[in-house]
Protein backbone atom coordinates (compact mmCIF):
# COMPACT_ATOMS: atom_id res chain seq x y z
CA UNK A 1 0.00 0.00 0.00
CA UNK A 2 2.95 2.35 0.77
CA UNK A 3 4.56 1.51 -2.27
CA UNK A 4 1.36 2.30 -4.41
CA UNK A 5 0.53 5.57 -2.61
CA UNK A 6 4.32 7.04 -3.33
CA UNK A 7 3.90 5.93 -7.06
CA UNK A 8 0.46 7.92 -7.84
CA UNK A 9 1.53 11.31 -6.35
CA UNK A 10 4.54 10.88 -8.92
CA UNK A 11 2.67 9.91 -11.22
CA UNK A 12 0.45 12.42 -10.55
CA UNK A 13 3.07 14.79 -10.31
CA UNK A 14 4.66 14.41 -13.57
CA UNK A 15 1.33 14.36 -15.51
CA UNK A 16 0.94 17.78 -13.93
CA UNK A 17 4.81 18.50 -15.52
CA UNK A 18 3.82 17.35 -18.57
CA UNK A 19 0.24 19.83 -19.12
CA UNK A 20 2.28 22.21 -18.19
CA UNK A 21 4.63 22.43 -20.59
CA UNK A 22 1.83 21.52 -23.18
CA UNK A 23 1.59 24.77 -25.75
CA UNK A 24 -1.13 27.55 -24.97
CA UNK A 25 -2.73 26.99 -28.49
CA UNK A 26 -2.82 23.14 -27.72
CA UNK A 27 -4.81 23.77 -23.78
CA UNK A 28 -7.01 26.46 -25.33
CA UNK A 29 -8.42 23.72 -28.17
CA UNK A 30 -8.71 20.83 -24.90
CA UNK A 31 -10.52 22.87 -22.95
CA UNK A 32 -12.57 25.14 -25.67
CA UNK A 33 -13.32 21.36 -27.52
CA UNK A 34 -12.79 20.40 -30.67
CA UNK A 35 -16.26 21.00 -31.99
CA UNK A 36 -16.79 24.65 -30.37
CA UNK A 37 -12.91 25.03 -32.51
CA UNK A 38 -14.57 24.06 -35.51
CA UNK A 39 -17.75 25.67 -35.58
CA UNK A 40 -15.70 28.75 -34.88
CA UNK A 41 -12.86 28.24 -37.93
CA UNK A 42 -16.29 27.27 -40.14
CA UNK A 43 -17.75 30.52 -39.38
CA UNK A 44 -14.25 32.56 -39.92
CA UNK A 45 -14.13 30.62 -43.48
CA UNK A 46 -17.29 31.60 -44.42
CA UNK A 47 -17.28 35.56 -43.64
CA UNK A 48 -13.74 35.18 -45.98
CA UNK A 49 -15.72 33.60 -48.35
CA UNK A 50 -18.46 36.19 -48.72
CA UNK A 51 -16.62 38.95 -50.92
CA UNK A 52 -15.93 36.25 -53.34
CA UNK A 53 -19.58 34.16 -53.21
CA UNK A 54 -20.82 38.16 -53.68
CA UNK A 55 -18.54 38.59 -56.04
CA UNK A 56 -19.87 35.49 -57.85
CA UNK A 57 -23.46 36.21 -57.68
CA UNK A 58 -23.26 39.79 -58.80
CA UNK A 59 -21.97 38.62 -62.05
CA UNK A 60 -24.51 36.55 -62.42
CA UNK A 61 -26.95 39.12 -62.24
CA UNK A 62 -27.98 41.85 -65.09
CA UNK A 63 -26.84 44.95 -64.82
CA UNK A 64 -30.59 46.50 -63.73
CA UNK A 65 -30.96 44.11 -61.08
CA UNK A 66 -27.52 45.09 -59.69
CA UNK A 67 -28.06 48.63 -59.82
CA UNK A 68 -31.25 48.01 -58.02
CA UNK A 69 -30.26 45.91 -55.20
CA UNK A 70 -27.71 44.04 -53.00
CA UNK A 71 -26.10 40.55 -54.56
CA UNK A 72 -28.03 38.67 -51.65
CA UNK A 73 -31.62 39.56 -53.39
CA UNK A 74 -30.90 36.53 -55.33
CA UNK A 75 -31.56 33.98 -52.74
CA UNK A 76 -35.30 35.32 -52.66
CA UNK A 77 -35.40 35.68 -56.75
CA UNK A 78 -33.39 33.20 -58.27
CA UNK A 79 -34.66 33.98 -61.41
CA UNK A 80 -32.68 36.91 -61.61
CA UNK A 81 -29.55 34.19 -62.43
CA UNK A 82 -28.04 35.15 -66.07
CA UNK A 83 -25.04 33.87 -68.23
CA UNK A 84 -25.20 36.67 -70.08
CA UNK A 85 -22.90 38.73 -68.50
CA UNK A 86 -19.79 35.47 -68.94
CA UNK A 87 -21.47 35.62 -72.75
CA UNK A 88 -19.96 39.52 -72.94
CA UNK A 89 -17.19 39.11 -70.87
CA UNK A 90 -15.56 36.00 -73.46
CA UNK A 91 -16.73 38.71 -76.52
CA UNK A 92 -14.85 41.64 -75.23
CA UNK A 93 -11.24 41.40 -76.72
CA UNK A 94 -9.53 43.78 -74.16
CA UNK A 95 -10.28 41.55 -70.64
CA UNK A 96 -9.78 38.04 -72.57
CA UNK A 97 -6.35 39.58 -73.78
CA UNK A 98 -5.12 41.03 -70.99
CA UNK A 99 -5.73 37.51 -68.92
CA UNK A 100 -3.63 36.23 -71.61
CA UNK A 101 -1.04 39.13 -70.70
CA UNK A 102 -0.88 38.46 -67.25
CA UNK A 103 -0.54 34.43 -67.58
CA UNK A 104 2.45 35.61 -69.80
CA UNK A 105 4.14 37.88 -66.76
CA UNK A 106 3.44 35.45 -64.01
CA UNK A 107 4.08 31.79 -64.96
CA UNK A 108 8.08 33.15 -66.13
CA UNK A 109 8.39 35.83 -63.11
CA UNK A 110 7.34 32.66 -61.19
CA UNK A 111 9.57 30.42 -62.62
CA UNK A 112 12.87 32.68 -63.27
CA UNK A 113 12.44 33.42 -59.35
CA UNK A 114 11.94 29.97 -58.17
CA UNK A 115 15.04 28.72 -60.09
CA UNK A 116 17.26 31.41 -59.40
CA UNK A 117 16.56 30.95 -55.73
CA UNK A 118 16.91 27.45 -55.16
CA UNK A 119 20.37 28.10 -57.13
CA UNK A 120 20.96 30.84 -54.76
CA UNK A 121 19.76 29.40 -51.65
CA UNK A 122 21.76 25.91 -52.17
CA UNK A 123 25.09 28.46 -52.83
CA UNK A 124 24.34 29.90 -49.83
CA UNK A 125 23.81 26.87 -47.75
CA UNK A 126 26.44 24.52 -48.57
CA UNK A 127 29.02 25.99 -50.74
CA UNK A 128 31.83 28.06 -50.26
CA UNK A 129 33.37 30.88 -51.22
CA UNK A 130 34.30 34.74 -50.61
CA UNK A 131 32.39 36.95 -48.79
CA UNK A 132 29.15 34.31 -48.40
CA UNK A 133 28.24 35.75 -45.53
CA UNK A 134 28.44 39.32 -47.13
CA UNK A 135 26.43 38.29 -49.65
CA UNK A 136 24.05 37.00 -47.55
CA UNK A 137 23.29 39.36 -45.50
CA UNK A 138 23.11 42.04 -48.48
CA UNK A 139 20.36 40.27 -49.54
CA UNK A 140 18.53 40.16 -46.66
CA UNK A 141 19.00 43.83 -46.52
CA UNK A 142 17.43 44.01 -50.20
CA UNK A 143 14.09 42.37 -47.92
CA UNK A 144 13.81 45.46 -46.49
CA UNK A 145 14.10 48.19 -49.36
CA UNK A 146 9.80 49.07 -50.83
CA UNK A 147 8.92 48.55 -54.40
CA UNK A 148 7.93 52.59 -54.59
CA UNK A 149 11.75 54.06 -53.76
CA UNK A 150 13.01 51.70 -56.83
CA UNK A 151 10.21 52.63 -59.32
CA UNK A 152 11.62 55.87 -60.95
CA UNK A 153 14.99 54.50 -61.25
CA UNK A 154 14.04 51.38 -62.75
CA UNK A 155 11.47 53.63 -65.12
CA UNK A 156 14.54 55.46 -66.08
CA UNK A 157 16.67 52.22 -66.57
CA UNK A 158 14.19 50.43 -68.44
CA UNK A 159 12.76 53.45 -70.51
CA UNK A 160 16.77 53.89 -71.56
CA UNK A 161 17.46 50.24 -72.41
CA UNK A 162 14.08 49.79 -74.29
CA UNK A 163 12.11 47.61 -71.76
CA UNK A 164 9.59 50.23 -70.60
CA UNK A 165 6.34 49.20 -71.29
CA UNK A 166 7.04 45.85 -72.47
CA UNK A 167 6.47 42.67 -70.85
CA UNK A 168 9.87 41.87 -70.28
CA UNK A 169 10.39 45.05 -68.37
CA UNK A 170 7.60 43.84 -65.75
CA UNK A 171 8.59 40.13 -65.78
CA UNK A 172 12.33 41.35 -64.83
CA UNK A 173 10.81 43.95 -62.04
CA UNK A 174 8.45 41.38 -60.58
CA UNK A 175 11.72 38.67 -60.34
CA UNK A 176 14.41 41.14 -59.37
CA UNK A 177 11.94 42.38 -56.38
CA UNK A 178 10.78 38.48 -55.91
CA UNK A 179 14.74 37.27 -55.80
CA UNK A 180 15.62 38.37 -52.39
CA UNK A 181 12.93 36.80 -49.97
CA UNK A 182 13.10 33.64 -52.27
CA UNK A 183 16.87 32.96 -51.74
CA UNK A 184 16.49 34.09 -48.25
CA UNK A 185 13.60 31.34 -47.95
CA UNK A 186 15.29 28.72 -49.55
CA UNK A 187 18.73 29.24 -47.99
CA UNK A 188 17.24 28.73 -44.19
CA UNK A 189 15.19 25.51 -45.54
CA UNK A 190 17.97 23.95 -47.30
CA UNK A 191 21.02 24.78 -44.48
CA UNK A 192 18.48 22.36 -42.01
CA UNK A 193 19.35 19.57 -44.56
CA UNK A 194 21.61 16.63 -42.76
CA UNK A 195 25.29 16.91 -43.67
CA UNK A 196 25.17 13.68 -43.72
CA UNK A 197 23.19 13.12 -46.75
CA UNK A 198 25.21 15.21 -48.54
CA UNK A 199 28.49 13.82 -47.61
CA UNK A 200 27.08 10.52 -48.61
CA UNK A 201 26.31 11.69 -52.19
CA UNK A 202 30.03 13.98 -52.71
CA UNK A 203 31.77 10.43 -51.13
CA UNK A 204 29.41 8.72 -54.16
CA UNK A 205 31.10 11.00 -56.64
CA UNK A 206 28.30 13.36 -57.01
CA UNK A 207 29.27 16.66 -58.51
CA UNK A 208 27.54 20.21 -57.10
CA UNK A 209 24.67 20.01 -59.82
CA UNK A 210 24.09 16.29 -58.97
CA UNK A 211 23.99 16.79 -55.78
CA UNK A 212 21.39 19.78 -55.90
CA UNK A 213 19.13 17.80 -58.49
CA UNK A 214 19.36 14.71 -57.12
CA UNK A 215 19.26 15.32 -52.93
CA UNK A 216 18.60 19.14 -52.55
CA UNK A 217 15.76 19.55 -54.69
CA UNK A 218 13.21 16.33 -53.71
CA UNK A 219 14.11 17.13 -50.13
CA UNK A 220 13.02 21.08 -50.32
CA UNK A 221 10.21 20.13 -52.93
CA UNK A 222 7.61 21.90 -50.05
CA UNK A 223 9.84 24.97 -49.56
CA UNK A 224 9.79 25.53 -53.04
CA UNK A 225 6.39 24.82 -53.81
CA UNK A 226 5.28 27.63 -51.30
CA UNK A 227 7.24 30.17 -52.49
CA UNK A 228 5.98 28.95 -56.25
CA UNK A 229 2.76 29.75 -54.63
CA UNK A 230 3.14 33.13 -53.06
CA UNK A 231 5.20 34.83 -56.12
CA UNK A 232 2.44 33.34 -58.55
CA UNK A 233 -0.35 35.59 -56.23
CA UNK A 234 2.03 38.41 -55.96
CA UNK A 235 2.34 39.08 -59.41
CA UNK A 236 -0.83 37.84 -61.11
CA UNK A 237 -2.28 40.55 -58.19
CA UNK A 238 -0.20 42.78 -58.73
CA UNK A 239 -1.57 46.62 -60.38
CA UNK A 240 1.03 48.52 -59.09
CA UNK A 241 3.83 47.68 -61.26
CA UNK A 242 1.54 46.69 -63.82
CA UNK A 243 -0.01 50.47 -64.25
CA UNK A 244 3.72 51.42 -64.84
CA UNK A 245 5.85 49.20 -66.33
CA UNK A 246 3.18 47.22 -68.70
CA UNK A 247 2.23 48.08 -71.74
CA UNK A 248 -0.80 50.52 -71.96
CA UNK A 249 -2.40 49.19 -75.71
CA UNK A 250 -1.73 45.22 -73.81
CA UNK A 251 -2.24 45.78 -69.74
CA UNK A 252 -2.45 42.79 -67.52
CA UNK A 253 -5.93 41.77 -65.85
CA UNK A 254 -5.56 44.31 -63.01
CA UNK A 255 -5.06 47.27 -64.92
CA UNK A 256 -7.46 46.42 -68.02
CA UNK A 257 -10.40 46.06 -64.76
CA UNK A 258 -9.47 49.31 -63.77
CA UNK A 259 -9.97 51.22 -66.83
CA UNK A 260 -13.48 49.72 -67.13
CA UNK A 261 -14.30 51.04 -63.61
CA UNK A 262 -13.97 54.99 -65.26
CA UNK A 263 -17.01 53.39 -67.37
CA UNK A 264 -18.49 52.04 -64.26
CA UNK A 265 -22.44 52.42 -64.73
CA UNK A 266 -21.85 50.97 -68.45
CA UNK A 267 -19.89 48.16 -68.21
CA UNK A 268 -20.58 46.52 -64.78
CA UNK A 269 -22.01 43.56 -67.06
CA UNK A 270 -18.50 42.70 -68.14
CA UNK A 271 -16.71 44.16 -64.81
CA UNK A 272 -18.16 41.68 -62.59
CA UNK A 273 -17.48 38.29 -64.37
CA UNK A 274 -13.82 39.61 -65.33
CA UNK A 275 -13.60 40.45 -61.64
CA UNK A 276 -14.56 36.93 -60.55
CA UNK A 277 -12.53 35.39 -63.16
CA UNK A 278 -9.22 36.96 -62.27
CA UNK A 279 -9.38 35.88 -59.00
CA UNK A 280 -10.82 32.16 -59.30
CA UNK A 281 -7.30 31.42 -60.98
CA UNK A 282 -5.11 31.79 -58.08
CA UNK A 283 -7.80 30.15 -55.63
CA UNK A 284 -7.54 27.21 -58.14
CA UNK A 285 -3.44 27.74 -58.01
CA UNK A 286 -3.71 28.13 -54.10
CA UNK A 287 -6.07 24.91 -53.76
CA UNK A 288 -4.51 22.81 -56.46
CA UNK A 289 -1.13 22.85 -54.55
CA UNK A 290 -2.39 23.43 -50.72
CA UNK A 291 -1.16 20.09 -49.92
CA UNK A 292 2.37 21.03 -50.72
CA UNK A 293 2.00 24.76 -49.52
CA UNK A 294 0.69 23.00 -45.83
CA UNK A 295 3.79 20.70 -46.09
CA UNK A 296 6.68 23.66 -46.25
CA UNK A 297 4.78 26.07 -44.13
CA UNK A 298 5.33 23.11 -41.32
CA UNK A 299 8.15 22.02 -42.02
CA UNK A 300 9.80 25.80 -41.68
CA UNK A 301 7.58 25.68 -38.21
CA UNK A 302 9.17 22.54 -37.11
CA UNK A 303 12.70 23.56 -38.12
Amino acid sequence: MTTVEGVVPAGRSGGGAVRARRPLAARIVARTGGGAVRVFLVLVALFWLMPSVGLLLSSLRSPQHIAESGWWQIFSEPAQITWDNYSRLLSNDKVMGSLLTTAAITVPATVLVVVIGSLAGYAFAWMDFPGRDGWFLAVVGLLVVPVQVALIPVAKLFGAVGLFETTAGVILFHTAFGLPFAVFLLRNFFAEIPRELLEAARLDGAGELRLFTRVVLPLGGPAIASLAIFQFLWVWNDMLIALIFADSGNPPVTVALQQEVRQFGNTIDVLAPGAFLSMVVPLIVFFAFQRQFVSGVMAGAVK
